[in-house]
């Protein structure tokens, strides 16, 4: 194995302890941030993420508030519930996790979170101000994908970045985050008719579409810097990203494993944007 790991799990754990002082700094002005997660059904990575969620919340001071609800929930219940918290003082960020179940009009649901409190940056005005350079709040695994390149020292400016993957989660963020950072970037995805074209030209290649082992050491060039969005279960139930990572790693220069790569900071990046919510909400 010749790429270097970029351990996700090393970082987001510096990043808390860095969260925790400022949390104790907005505590002797006395501003405590506050963190609404609504969970829907009984999905268990959703159950998962939303445990490590709450988990990094209270490491750092940050109180979260867990709403569960089951899957059948109606749509106009789950709306007055985002209302509720939309009016709460005692909450700075709202979290939706998602998927939720097919019935529920999702984009509604987003739409109705107020801007001011959208830490996963999934509200129509958070992507627009994203666009223009002028975010309130990122999506929180882009945000973390940034802060791993910039703290391992990947260079972004000038170089050629690849997205595998649009999604309004992670694939069109990514590559606007990418772009204002001066990569000049190509973003594949399913109509996309030879992604390895592009992707062996890429010295920044993320992979975020949600099937195992999409790239393959034949689609990275030599030196890469490879980031796996990809959360996958095999057969015998182990989390598996997007790259195939033995062989890859022997071409890239450097590359994020799957489980703990991307997806610890992207936990990390949410607390930090409910601790900017607080403080922004204060001054507003």
């Amino acid at each position: 194995m010749t790429a270097r790991i970029i351990d996700g799990k090393a970082h987001a754990a510096a990043l808390r302890a860095e969260l925790k002082a400022t949390a104790e700094n907005l505590a002797k002005r006395g501003i405590h941030a506050g963190l609404a997660v609504i969970v829907v059904g009984d999905n268990p990575a959703s159950r998962t993420y939303v445990r490590n969620k709450v988990r990094a919340c209270e490491e750092v001071g940050v109180l979260s508030q867990l709403h569960e609800f089951p899957a059948d929930v109606t749509q106009e219940a789950l709306l007055a519930s985002v209302r509720d918290l939309n009016a709460d003082p005692r909450i700075d960020g709202i979290l939706v996790q998602l998927p939720l179940p097919p019935h529920l009009d999702e984009a509604r649901i987003l739409a109705a979170v107020a801007p001011e409190k959208d830490v996963d940056g999934f509200h129509v005005q958070s992507a627009g101000a994203l666009l223009i350079g002028a975010p309130r709040f990122v999506p929180c695994t882009p945000a973390g994908i940034m802060y791993l390149l910039e703290k391992e020292g990947i260079p972004i400016a000038g170089r050629h970045a690849v997205v595998l993957g649009r999604s309004n989660i992670v694939g069109k963020p990514m590559a606007l985050l990418l772009l204002q950072n001066d990569a000049t970037v190509t973003i594949c995805h399913s109509k996309t008719p030879d992604p390895a074209i592009h992707t062996r030209s890429a010295d920044i290649l993320v992979a975020a579409v949600g099937r195992l082992n999409l790239v393959g050491a034949g689609m990275v060039k030599p030196g890469a810097c490879v980031i796996d969005v990809g959360t996958n279960r095999t057969p015998d139930g182990k989390l598996r990203g997007d790259v195939d990572f033995d062989p890859v790693a022997e071409v890239a220069g450097s590359i994020t494993p799957v489980p703990g790569g991307v997806g610890p900071m992207t936990v990390a990046m949410l607390v930090a944007n409910a601790l900017r919510a607080a403080s922004l909400r204060r001054k507003d």
